[in-house]
């Protein structure tokens, strides 16, 4: 299984930004896709998940900010973010939990410039 995640960079704060991930290989239909960030000296951190079947949820940080959604016919995930701060700025990593395994994407860079 292999995650390939898009759509970081530099961002004022107060703007916007839309993250993907294409998960590719042996995907079952029964999966849990989501987003995790990583500041510099922080551990990484949940930011929003979904279930295939569309259940969501979401750090308590970015409620209201973010929406994460999913094409399951291309097993893509996305994360809408608005109304970004300097404090989201991190490294964005998407994943994938098929069957008790956990996948990791390469990562994206995400700075908000205050």
């Amino acid at each position: 299984v292999q995650l390939q995640a898009s759509g970081g960079g530099l961002v004022q704060a107060g703007g916007y930004l839309r993250l993907s991930c294409a998960a590719s290989g042996s995907i079952f239909s029964s999966n849990v896709m989501g987003w995790y960030r990583q500041a510099p000296g922080k551990q990484r951190e949940l930011v929003a998940a979904i279930t295939s079947g569309g259940l969501a949820n979401y750090a308590d940080s970015v409620k209201g900010r973010f929406t994460i959604s999913r094409d399951n016919a291309n097993n893509t995930v996305y994360v809408q973010m608005t109304s970004l701060k300097p404090e989201d700025t991190a490294v964005y990593y998407c994943d994938i939990m098929l069957r008790g395994h956990e996948y990791w994407g390469q990562g994206t860079q995400v700075t908000v410039s205050s």
